[in-house]
């Protein structure tokens, strides 16, 4: 007679708990910031170009700083400009450069998911979105008869994420798509061609016939005549939003295409 012993299910090992989704995500947010702070010359840079743009070609034109419209509007188009600066660098030359770093490849290989990781890129770059704000709207304040009411500033506020959406879409396609150098170059080609055409350096209005129908269909003009209409109560464009909306979708596929094509060359 023989017996056969049933065969024991191996003893499950418990698998340890993630972190929560948030605490995560404040974890990447919290040390993408402090990562950027620990270089000075970027968060200068960062601060001070807007400012002192604004410092030399709006305060000295009293015709501008005396007009408390025009001279908001001058403030919204180089807040933009801030704004677009911040999202391009932060997750253009910002993702490629974190992904030249060993230490980049080690978290991605991590069991977290990658949202939290992603979604800390995009609150770090926002913040600084927000910090780049301060000195042109400091300058504006004190040098300038730029007004706002509390409803138009909380539109405001409100306006920064969302004109931060589609330059955050098009960073994050530049830096998963290129080396650090390529994607440094790439982000200051893109950004003052786009900045320049979109009317963010000179009111479109003195732009001429040919300039201003390309420029419409910029997303930077897009950006730039919703913010003015929300700080000043200027109509836009009505192709405005369509337009803004139409680049997002476009710079969310380019980035969507670009994470992928990331992971696929380096962790498959």
């Amino acid at each position: 007679m023989t017996t056969t012993a049933a065969a024991r299910p191996a003893p499950s090992v418990p698998r340890p708990a993630l972190r929560p989704w948030g605490s995560l995500a404040w974890l990447h947010t919290r040390y993408q910031f402090l990562e950027t702070v620990r270089v000075p010359i970027a968060v200068i840079g960062n601060l001070l170009f807007p400012g002192l743009a604004l410092l030399f070609f709006v305060v000295p034109q009293s015709a501008i700083t005396s007009d408390p419209v025009a001279s908001t509007a001058a403030i919204a188009q180089l807040g933009t400009f801030a704004i677009m600066s911040a999202c391009l660098f932060t997750h253009g030359a910002g993702v490629a450069e974190d992904r030249a770093l060993p230490f980049d490849t080690f978290v991605r290989t991590l069991p977290a998911r990658p949202g939290p990781r992603l979604a800390g890129r995009v609150v770090n770059g926002l913040l600084w979105a927000y910090l780049a704000l301060v000195p042109p709207v400091v300058i504006g304040i004190v040098l300038t008869a730029a007004t706002l009411t509390p409803a138009r500033a909380l539109g405001a506020v409100v306006m920064v994420a969302a004109i931060a959406v589609p330059f955050t879409l098009l960073g994050m396609a530049i830096g998963y798509a290129m080396s650090t150098k390529a994607a440094l170059a790439v982000v200051q080609c893109v950004l003052f061609p786009l900045a320049f055409a979109g009317g963010l350096f000179m009111p479109p209005e003195v732009f001429p016939g040919w300039l201003d129908a390309i420029s419409q269909a910029l997303p930077s003009r897009a950006a730039r005549d919703l913010v003015v209409q929300v700080t000043t109560g200027v109509e836009a464009s009505a192709f405005a939003l369509p337009v803004l909306l139409a680049w997002t979708a476009v710079f969310a596929a380019l980035a969507v295409g670009a994470v992928r094509r990331d992971e696929g060359r380096r962790f498959r």
